[in-house]
């Protein structure tokens, strides 16, 4: 079971920190992520990363967004830096377990105002 939290209402230009703890074990094939959900559009890609730390970021959060996790606590975060109103959406946190399992945790809710 996966736990989001962190979201709030934040102005253009500011900061927020998601967390995304589990309640069970994290395997180090897993690789974790988070996603977002903007109102009336698709679930998209905006970062992730392995257990050795290596990490992937959607080109529109590059160099704003840093994702990082937390192996011995089974936890990882989102710091977002510099918001823009293009990232008003529901944030999900993810853990891929290969070959084939997915699994969501509960979205948290990301508002930027101007």
């Amino acid at each position: 079971q996966l736990q989001a939290s962190g979201g709030g209402l934040v102005q253009a230009g500011g900061s927020l920190r998601l967390s995304c703890a589990a309640s069970g074990s994290i395997f180090s094939s897993d690789i974790m992520g988070w996603y977002r959900q903007a109102l009336g559009k698709q679930r998209e890609l905006v970062a992730v990363i392995n257990s050795s730390g290596n990490t992937n970021y959607a080109d529109s959060v590059k160099s704003r967004f840093t994702i990082s996790r937390d192996n011995a606590k089974t936890t990882m975060y989102l710091q977002m830096n510099s918001l823009k109103l293009d990232d008003t959406a529901a944030y999900y946190c993810s853990v891929y377990r290969p070959p084939m399992n997915t699994y969501w945790g509960q979205g948290t809710q990301v508002t930027v105002s101007s």
